[in-house]
């Protein structure tokens, strides 16, 4: 994927992450950088083209492919999380609403972009997942079921957009940062890092990102005899 004179949509692209992108692809030369959001008027970043996409709604997604019809790369990054386990009383309306953002969102938008990207020789979708992927303590088991089959379905998108010539990368990581791990006392990785990794993965034509080292260590527990994902 060549990111410069690229033509790019971020999903949540209004703060954390997604803004991060944003500044680190006109940095690197994008052409055009549709920075979308549930309410426009929040992004603020000179350079960028704001777009008003709420991913659960499926007419702003087709207004969205309209509008962005010169899009060579979408970076799935929109998503929401809640504390609490899934013995929690309202556990069922809190994944139902979380899947709706982090998943069927990020099915849904990558659906109606895939023709646009094959239309424009193919480019690449880039979907931000989490080192939750593989790992549910509890602490957020909604968010982390949501990131489970997000990770799934980009592995599912990566076979079936090949014949396309669409790269299709995943980007897992831990704690970064921003609003979403505000309650959180632990190590973060910075935003502008995170997004520096991905972007030099994309650009080596990589499948997978690893961004941090508690990540790295995480997917290597995964076949351990007693493997990260159980209780320690």
């Amino acid at each position: 994927m060549q990111i410069e004179n690229s033509v790019v949509l971020i999903t949540g692209a209004n703060r954390g992450i997604g803004l991060a992108f944003s500044r680190e692809l006109l940095a690197r030369g994008a052409r055009k950088v549709y920075a979308a959001a549930r309410d426009p008027a929040t992004v603020t970043l000179p350079g960028v083209h704001a777009l008003q996409l709420d991913v659960t709604q499926p007419d702003q997604i087709a207004a969205a492919v309209r509008q962005a019809g010169d899009v060579t790369l979408v970076i799935n990054n929109a998503g929401i999380a809640q504390p609490g386990g899934f013995l929690a009383e309202n556990s069922e309306a809190v994944t139902r609403r979380i899947f709706e953002t982090n998943f069927y969102g990020m099915l849904n938008v990558s659906k109606a972009f895939a023709p646009v990207l094959k239309a424009n020789g193919g480019g690449a979708l880039l979907n931000v997942l989490s080192v939750a992927s593989w790992v549910n303590g509890s602490e957020l088991a909604a968010y982390s079921a949501s990131k489970s089959a997000a990770w799934a379905l980009t592995n599912s998108l990566r076979h079936e957009l090949v014949a396309q010539k669409t790269q299709v990368l995943g980007l897992h990581m831990a704690y970064v940062d921003t609003d979403l791990t505000r309650g959180f006392d632990v190590p973060k990785t910075s935003p502008e890092t995170i997004v520096q990794r991905a972007l030099d993965a994309l650009a080596a034509g990589a499948e997978e990102v690893l961004a941090d080292a508690l990540t790295e260590q995480v997917k290597q527990g995964v076949t351990a005899p007693r493997p990260f994902y159980l209780p320690q």
